[in-house]
């Protein structure tokens, strides 16, 4: 039976290849019959001590590709083309092959996709393996965009088993607008990440849509800044670009900065491969509607935006509601249109700096360089008119399609302009304007850019200086101030849209039967959270406070009719009467059916209900006016620079020279002296010992050279007393 027993380890250990076959016949020969617990000790000790042959590490395995964290990978990126933003990119494929980036993108997807943020600890190791696979496809050509029954990899909310499907079922598929794939999602973000960096540090300051750290308050506070005294304002509409511009333009455009093929042959493939969209069908019939219980969503799936935010959605400007959106480009997009419209912000900087002629007998406009360096020239401060002998002067700006130029000058140098305009828009984008699709408008008609309006007011302001002798004189002056109010006429259109106004001349509040089945005090707080975001939202128009009491009017008086149709209150006035101005009383209690109010709030046996806010224009906050500097960025790139200058060389050596200078020492020199004391420390000396010569030769060698170095740095870092011993300064 023993025997039986090691002839069967035998087989077991070559087939293994663990230990040769000589190994299990002196095994064999020694057993013992009559002990067989000697015998499996025996075998125990042979298989536990047996050579075991190390696989090397695998490369194409996740945890040994991940040698760092995707966010240090990005932001060093980041700091390499802000350091040299002129550097052509050509070897982007190695940013490619870094499997961290696609570990992050991973996690950004999943994040829009869940609802909520996976760490990476959470990631399976069965997801890495097939991200593993979708980066190896993208860089071995094998991947295409817009797959619908062949993944690399999928959502953690797919289920669905693709192999087992119907006929009919894959021909819904193929056939019928699909979101975009999963895999898609992570391919654009790991291309974004690639191609932001190198292209943020070489945009204009003009543009301010779809960039990081730039939205449209910058843009108003640019306006308000930069544009006080222009009299023509030309205004133009370049969305039609952001619905899909040619292949050729895109790419040639992608080419002047990235000249890595891997990169531009997927951007090249994104935007030629069609997009699947489902066919017009033909009008089902109605049915009787049925009662639909209230779906509950899974613990994975991400919660619906709320009302008040999809409300105001719809409130935003109409510069910013079309986002492009370009074959399979995804979140790509709105930077290829950046990067394709980025060659007019150019174009125009030239044009700005050639139009700039100064005068003069215009102080305030006469800098060097064509930079005026006149202050803040918005509110309040005062502006002078335009005039023959004034400064010629243009300034620019462009929000996603939408682009606002002012001219201080001459009707007919914003006419050329504009021709010029018309011509390279379609000579480059290969668009057909005219001159009513660029109007010039004077400042006096308002221009609407944002759903704010820029006018001029004329004011006379009192002026008072010294005349010769020491007299004081008073005069009236004449001036003007740009004004960037807050279009209540928009507004009004903006909530008839969203259906809270009836009626096309006065505005009549209509009841949001979309929050009838809510509790007053989660209607309140919606709503509360709506007048929040209009109150930022107009923060920097002039009339602040009267723009966002009416618009705290409309809002209020629908809750009204909302709650009057949903207590069967009949009238308006019923509703305030009970509920207060501010509707922070609760209206479904009646005498008599339940105690107060109050105690059963005590208690925690009702839900509380929050008044609505701004019901009177003194509870709105002013307009800011804080001043916005001339030559502004956001923080990250303030960050950035201030990053690479602190690492440059020659910063390090002047601040060295300055902390010289004041008798100062950086923690470098401080090193260096501890070092040097350490070493003269290194034999003990006394006054007593010196004086009597109670040392040694080799200590007065080593004395002595220790002294022969540190004789150059005694100037800089001690003085030399009378016993050869140095004073640090410190």
């Amino acid at each position: 039976m023993h025997r039986s027993i090691a002839i069967f380890t035998q087989k077991i250990l070559t087939n293994s290849n663990r230990i040769t076959t000589t190994v299990t016949t002196i095994l064999c020969s020694q057993s013992n019959t009559l002990n067989p617990r000697a015998n499996g000790f025996a075998l125990f000790r042979l298989l536990s001590f047996a050579p075991m042959q190390r696989r090397a590490p695998d490369p194409d395995d996740p945890s040994t590709l991940m040698k760092e964290d995707g966010v240090s990978v990005c932001s060093r990126m980041w700091i390499e083309n802000f350091r040299e933003p002129d550097r052509v990119a050509n070897n982007l494929t190695s940013y490619l092959r870094r499997f961290e980036l696609w570990v992050l993108a991973y996690q950004k997807v999943c994040t829009d996709e869940m609802g909520a943020y996976m760490p990476r600890s959470a990631i399976q190791r069965s997801a890495l393996e097939d991200l593993l696979a979708l980066r190896n496809a993208v860089l071995d050509d094998r991947f295409k965009w817009g797959a619908r029954l062949q993944f690399f990899i999928k959502s953690p909310k797919d289920k669905t088993d693709y192999e087992s499907l119907s006929k009919r079922k894959i021909k819904a598929i193929l056939t019928t607008t699909q979101p975009a794939p999963f895999q898609d999602k992570i391919v654009q973000e790991v291309l974004l990440m690639i191609l932001e960096p190198i292209y943020e540090a070489r945009f204009s300051q003009k543009s301010f849509a779809f960039r990081p750290g730039r939205n449209a308050h910058t843009a108003l506070r640019v306006i308000r800044r930069s544009f006080a005294g222009y009299l023509w304002y030309i205004k133009g509409d370049f969305s039609t670009l952001l619905d899909g511009m040619k292949v050729g333009l895109v790419i040639s455009a992608l080419m002047r900065d990235v000249r890595d093929k891997k990169v531009i042959d997927m951007v090249k493939a994104a935007l030629t491969t069609p997009v699947i969209t489902s066919s017009v069908e033909e009008p089902k019939k109605k049915k009787k509607r049925k009662y639909q219980k209230k779906r509950v969503l899974a613990e994975d799936e991400p919660k619906p935006d709320p009302y008040w935010l999809e409300t105001f959605f719809g409130f935003a400007p109409e510069e910013a509601e079309k986002v492009p959106s370009w074959g399979h480009c995804g979140i790509l997009s709105p930077l290829l249109a950046n990067i394709c419209l980025d060659e007019l912000d150019r174009w125009m900087e030239g044009k700005v700096k050639e139009f700039y002629h100064p005068s003069k007998s215009d102080v305030i406009w006469n800098s060097p360089e064509g930079e005026a360096e006149q202050g803040n020239t918005s509110w309040p401060e005062f502006v002078p008119t335009s005039g023959p002998d004034k400064t010629r002067k243009m300034d620019y700006i462009r929000y996603g399609g939408h682009i606002l130029i002012g001219v201080r000058g001459p009707r007919a140098d914003a006419a050329t302009l504009r021709k010029q305009l018309i011509e390279f828009v379609d000579q480059r984008y290969m668009l057909k304007l005219d001159n009513e699709s660029l109007p010039i408008e004077h400042i006096t008609k308002g221009i609407m850019f944002l759903d704010h309006v820029l006018c001029r007011r004329v004011v006379y302001p009192t002026l008072r200086y010294t005349a010769t002798g020491g007299k004081i004189i008073s005069e009236k002056g004449v001036g003007t101030l740009l004004s960037v109010t807050a279009s209540l006429k928009q507004s009004i259109k903006q909530f008839r849209k969203l259906n809270f106004i009836k009626g096309d001349r006065d505005p009549d509040p209509q009841p949001c039967f979309r929050m009838f089945h809510a509790t007053q005090a989660h209607t309140n707080a919606q709503m509360n959270k709506f007048l929040s975001t209009i109150v930022e939202w107009y923060r920097y128009a002039d009339n602040r406070k009267k723009v966002v009491n009416f618009c705290s009017y409309i809002i209020r008086g629908s809750l009204a009719k909302l709650y009057a149709a949903k207590y069967k209150l009949r009238s308006r006035a019923k509703v305030y009467k009970i509920g207060s101005r501010n509707l922070s009383r609760p209206l479904k209690e009646k005498k008599g059916s339940s105690p107060e109010y109050h105690n059963l709030l005590r208690m925690g046996l009702v839900e509380s209900v929050d008044g609505l806010q701004y019901t009177r224009m003194s509870l709105v906050p002013e307009t800011d006016y804080t001043p916005f500097p001339s030559n502004w960025r956001p923080n990250h790139e303030k960050a950035l620079f201030e990053y690479i200058r602190l690492d440059d060389t020659k910063t390090l050596e002047e601040q060295r020279c300055c902390i010289r200078e004041q008798g100062l020492v950086s923690p470098q020199d401080y090193i260096s002296m501890l070092v040097w004391n350490y070493k003269r420390n290194a034999i003990v000396i006394d006054r007593t010992s010196h004086s009597s010569g109670n040392y040694t030769e080799k200590d007065k060698q080593l004395l002595l050279s220790n002294k022969h170095e540190n004789d150059d740095q005694k100037s800089k870092e001690g003085e030399e007393h009378e016993d050869g011993f140095y004073a640090v300064q410190l």
